[in-house]
């Protein structure tokens, strides 16, 4: 996969076994759909009570019995909820990305007591960029209009389930599992350098303040979008006629897209499913 080789080139000087591994989940977020093109799109079905395609669970003994490291980094978020920072940090260890949720994570990274990032975004704006990369993205299922599309995310009817679920699961492990840090997009796009002096505690990184401020740069999402590293650009599965990989990257696009009758059965439908939950979103800053 063309992604692959770009990470080999980045990491020439570990061992093939290591870079296997280090990508693995990356491979699980983003699978080598390139000769896709001219098939259909694949079909939603439920895997273990989760709304999944096939190629996320062809492999699935593989990804089940995974074996995590102590040192290992695992980044989670639900789809298109900004992986962005912790992504671009120049680590050591392993660095590991997942769009899964809680329950389906290898149970080795609980027992290693591996660190975990999660990054969360609001479900208005997350509901929105998930439209705009199901449009472009061959490799997803077929998301109609806007307000079909709407339709099906308030069921929980996406690739990884509900974001209801996924963002109040992984909150419900934070309060038992110390090794998590739950980190908010919104949070990241107000004041990025404060997340990223945040992010660096929390990983033991020891970086001078110029390390801080460069790396603050390289995640701004204009840097992002321009950086073929990181915006997907070379995939032939994604259609970027349709729409770019990296959209808007804005806190509050979502109103831009919700009709008013929308945003009302929204805001009823999110009362319901988050009654049970302490996690807060902001949904403009």
């Amino acid at each position: 996969m063309k992604h692959l080789r770009r990470a080999e080139e980045r990491s020439k000087q570990k061992g093939s076994r290591d870079l296997q591994e280090q990508h693995f989940f990356n491979i699980m977020e983003i699978p080598d759909l390139s000769s896709m093109k001219l098939l259909s799109r694949p079909e939603l079905f439920d895997f273990e009570g989760v709304s999944m395609v096939h190629y996320f669970t062809d492999n699935w003994e593989k990804v089940k019995n995974f074996q995590a490291r102590p040192d290992d980094i695992l980044i989670a978020t639900y789809p298109k909820a900004g992986t962005e920072l912790a992504d671009n940090l120049s680590t050591s260890p392993r660095l590991i990305k997942t769009h899964l949720p809680v329950q389906l994570v290898p149970k080795s990274f609980w027992e290693q007591n591996s660190r975990i990032v999660y990054v969360a975004r609001n479900a208005k704006d997350n509901a929105v960029s998930y439209f705009h990369f199901d449009r472009m993205n061959m490799g997803e299922p077929e998301p109609g209009d806007w307000n079909t599309f709407l339709q099906k995310f308030m069921e929980g009817k996406n690739v990884f389930g509900p974001w209801f679920d996924h963002v109040s699961g992984w909150w419900e492990k934070k309060q038992t599992y110390s090794n998590l840090l739950y980190l908010f997009y919104e949070d990241l796009v107000e004041d990025t350098g404060r997340e990223v002096e945040h992010l660096c505690s929390f990983l033991g990184l020891s970086t001078s303040v110029e390390e801080r401020e460069k790396i603050t740069k390289g995640v701004q999402f204009d840097a992002m979008k321009q950086n073929k590293m990181t915006n997907y650009s070379t995939l032939p599965v994604m259609d970027f006629k349709i729409s770019p990989f990296m959209r808007k990257g804005k806190v509050g696009d979502w109103k831009g897209h919700f009709t008013v009758a929308q945003n009302e059965q929204f805001d009823e439908v999110y009362k319901q499913k988050m009654k049970n939950t302490t996690v807060k979103f902001r949904t403009e800053i």
